[in-house]
């Protein structure tokens, strides 16, 4: 083997591919593709046998897989009995692309971030300038007929609050389920205090006051946090969470699954169990099953966010699981 002073590895026809370089990358990030996925439907299996409720992707499930095998991933999903649901959280940077993949794998249930309507205010806001593959990606899933399809926006006072009315008005004439959700302590470091907190009783009298009159609007399927509300004549629903100002943890069904390999019984806890390290290391059926069944014994009973207003928890969403 010529001595280089890197590391090489044995291939066919021209030689080596070096350790360094972009092949011998791209292998590694299959093989941990190929990991990463076996990984998740083994939790999932897990999840599905032991758990009496519907289960949902959350963003953390793409992370990895979003570019080679989500669409794989959700059509495996689907087979698993027991997955009475599937919703797929999205920042909607690659919907466009990926909207009749995932129509073909069985259209979950989108739900996508945007958090303005202005193209300079969603730069400020995410860092990038990608506004207008959103909102194409956002057209092109209601062309193919996802629903319902929701958008998730956060208000932040003194940000983008002065646009809750014109989100409010997407719902008159398309199928939107927009929902408002209260800004929440994750990841935002120093920026998030009570005060750039838009409570969800100011976002429904700023569209009472400037849209129109709210009804309540109930279906079969409505589960979940969101209260949820229609304007007179309006085709599509408008929605509140309001995890700050009137907690709903006595209802809260859900479990995440971290980027990194740990199930997060409450957002709003720091506490996490670490199930990727068992299973990488061969641990049995069995005790997947207990480190999921200690999670759902362990999720507290309701978040104190309200007596500590100071506190952040410093993971992302993306890491954390939307």
């Amino acid at each position: 083997m010529p001595k280089t002073g890197k590391r090489q590895i044995m291939g066919r026809g021209k030689g080596y591919l070096n350790a360094a370089g972009p092949q011998y990358r791209f292998i590694v990030f299959l093989i941990l593709l190929l990991f990463a996925y076996t990984f998740l439907l083994r939790v999932f299996q897990k999840l599905a046998e032991i758990v009496q409720f519907p289960i949902f992707l959350p963003i953390a499930l793409v992370t990895l897989l979003i570019f080679i095998g989500i669409v794989e991933f959700m059509t495996t999903l689907r087979k698993q009995e027991g997955l009475e649901d599937i919703s797929l959280t999205t920042n909607g940077m690659l919907l466009n692309e990926l909207a009749e993949a995932l129509a073909a794998a069985g259209k979950p249930r989108l739900n996508v971030s945007l958090d303005s309507l202005d193209a300079r205010k969603f730069q400020k806001i995410t860092g990038s300038d990608g506004w207008d593959r959103v909102w194409r990606g956002i057209n092109r899933a209601e062309e193919l007929g996802f629903f319902p399809l929701k958008i998730n926006m956060v208000p932040v006072r003194g940000v983008n609050d002065n646009e809750v009315a014109d989100f409010a008005r997407l719902t008159m004439d398309r199928r939107f389920h927009v929902r408002f959700i209260e800004y929440m302590p994750i990841g935002a470091n120093d920026r998030w205090s009570r005060d750039v907190c838009v409570s969800a009783a100011e976002i429904r009298g700023v569209i009472e006051r400037e849209v129109g009159p709210l009804v309540p609007f109930r279906s079969e399927n409505s589960a979940g946090p969101s209260d949820n509300y229609q304007l007179p004549g309006a085709q599509g629903v408008i929605g509140f969470i309001s995890p700050i100002s009137r907690h709903f943890c006595g209802s809260c069904r859900r479990l995440r699954l971290t980027a990194d390999g740990k199930i997060r019984p409450c957002l709003m806890s720091d506490t996490e169990i670490d199930v990727k390290s068992p299973m990488r290391g061969g641990c049995s059926d069995a005790e997947v099953e207990r480190l999921l069944r200690l999670a759902l014994e362990i999720k507290p009973e309701r978040h104190h966010i309200n007596e500590t207003p100071s506190g952040c928890f410093q993971r992302t969403m993306s890491k954390i699981g939307g």
